[in-house]
């Protein structure tokens, strides 16, 4: 089973449409998409669409949430304020109400898929996370792998005996060991912030 995991699409149609011909050449059998489709770019609804014609499951993100509970604005500085208002404008009443329906977490091939961080936060950062809790936390899950995205950046954590290790994310085949749960944050699609303009996954 090859499983394609990417987040923080950001309203980007050019950029996601580069990881669907990447994924299609790879053979990608399951996709799953955590959230934060929209916000920033131009063109959310061409994304949105996509995701539902395609099928893909995603979780909400925080930029989803802030589309779809007004109340939560107020956690947005004021450019992405601004940026929320105007992506609003541009999505189909279908589209919200698709956003609506969004849950916080996933659970499939004995992995969680979340936006911000487990169990089931969409707008905790990992970085704002102490390594115990992280630990504590990824003890805690059954599952053996939880997927995370919200912070535009690629991590790869194992959480191992008394603690985590912070491991090297790299291309190529990665082998899980056996007993040990592991942290994946996919980066982003539309905007990532790794020093590259390449859409990661």
């Amino acid at each position: 089973m090859r499983l394609a995991i990417f987040s923080d699409i950001h309203g980007n149609w050019d950029a996601l449409e580069k990881v669907l011909v990447d994924m299609d050449r790879n053979r990608i059998d399951s996709r799953v998409c955590l959230g934060d489709s929209v916000g920033y770019g131009p063109e959310p609804e061409e994304v949105i669409r996509e995701i539902r014609t395609l099928g893909i499951p995603m979780v909400m993100g925080n930029h989803e949430l802030g589309l779809v509970d007004p109340s939560t604005l107020d956690w947005f500085n004021k450019p992405t304020r601004t940026s929320l208002r105007i992506t609003r404008r541009l999505l189909s009443k279908e589209s919200l109400n698709y956003l609506k329906g969004l849950n916080p977490f996933l659970l499939d091939h004995d992995c969680r898929f979340v936006h911000g961080f487990p169990p089931d936060s969409i707008t905790t950062y990992l970085y704002e996370v102490p390594d115990p809790e992280i630990h504590r936390i990824l003890t805690a899950l059954p599952e053996r792998i939880c997927f995370i995205g919200h912070t535009h950046d690629l991590h790869l954590i194992a959480s191992e005996g008394p603690g985590i290790i912070y491991l090297p994310f790299k291309r190529g085949v990665f082998s899980l060991r056996e007993g040990v749960k592991y942290l994946v944050n996919v980066g982003s699609v539309g905007q990532p912030r790794d020093g590259t303009t390449r859409p990661s996954m």
